[in-house]
């Protein structure tokens, strides 16, 4: 065996899961699989806060394979408790939760999160699950575009958090130290503090660049770095999270107001069905709040 290992890697193929490994576990032929052009097309979206968003939609066909490989590769493979976005299991409520009462909130967004998760980091991380080499360049050529994850390919949230495993345990452990909580929803980290010490804060802030900056993130500076204290409304992840985790006030009136005008037959800012969809979420966040108002979390921990 050992030989064999030592011939495999003298060829650049590297021992694993082969490619012919790859096709049976994703059953699909070998031929049409390494047939699979990874083509995409470009638009963009305004952003809640203004400008556009570059999203990048794999072709059909590329569609249908990177969803096996979420249902069939990814799909049961380990993740950091931190990271709360696109995990079963969690969600927005489950990421504002952790935050509930905290005497400060700081948030920071990463710049350009699914662009800047290099393919090397991807291909590293095919390679190290056990995917010998000529498998993990065809997945890496299946889930990354133009150097990066694309927003808009099913499989890149979860590869952001799976690869980011490392990231979010330094953040953890970084918070940990500073008597804090750390949570991550995509480009969305969240440390909330019991005490108001703002050199704290401070260090928390600086440690996260330094750490970022070793994964090739950067945060926002000026535009997505809050700090709330408990006299102001902190938010986490949309909902708000002073005493209890529910929508903004004026979110919850505005909802009213719209159901009032459904009610009296009056012009409405919302379909029928857009009114159906956010009384789906204000119920989904009272109950989900509900159901972890008891579950405990400390300063410095997602346990």
């Amino acid at each position: 065996m050992g030989v064999l290992r030592k011939l495999l890697r003298f060829f650049g193929i590297g021992s694993g899961g082969t490619l012919k490994e790859l096709a049976r576990r994703l059953d699909l032929d070998f031929e049409a699989l390494a047939a699979v052009k990874p083509q995409y097309r470009r638009y963009t979206i305004p952003k809640r806060n203004g400008g556009l968003r570059a999203i990048c939609a794999p072709e059909p066909e590329l569609k249908k394979v990177q969803r096996r490989i979420l249902r069939r590769l990814l799909k049961r493979l380990k993740s950091h408790p931190a990271a709360t976005g696109f995990e079963a299991g969690r969600s927005i409520v489950t990421n504002a939760n952790a935050h509930v009462g905290a005497a400060v909130v700081l948030r920071m967004d990463i710049k350009d999160f699914f662009t800047s998760t290099r393919r090397s980091r991807i291909r590293r991380y095919f390679l190290r699950i056990g995917w010998n080499r000529l498998a993990a360049r065809l997945l890496t050529d299946l889930c990354t575009y133009d150097d990066g994850l694309p927003q808009g390919a099913p499989t890149s949230p979860r590869l952001s958090n799976l690869v980011n495993y490392r990231l979010d345990v330094r953040l953890a452990a970084a918070a940990k130290k500073l008597n804090a909580v750390y949570t991550r929803y995509a480009d969305d980290m969240t440390f909330s503090f019991a005490t108001e010490r703002p050199r704290v804060v401070s260090k928390a802030i600086r440690q996260t660049k330094l750490i970022l900056a070793d994964y090739d993130y950067r945060i926002h500076h000026k535009l997505k770095l809050s700090i709330r204290r408990r006299h102001q409304q902190q938010r986490v992840t949309g909902l708000v999270v002073n005493e209890r985790v529910n929508l903004p006030r004026k979110k919850r009136r505005w909802l009213r107001a719209v159901r009032r005008h459904h009610q009296t037959g009056r012009a409405s800012s919302l379909t029928q069905q857009q009114l159906a969809g956010w009384t789906a979420i204000e119920k989904m966040v009272a109950d989900q709040a509900k159901q972890q108002a008891g579950i405990p979390h400390c300063r410095g921990s997602m346990s």
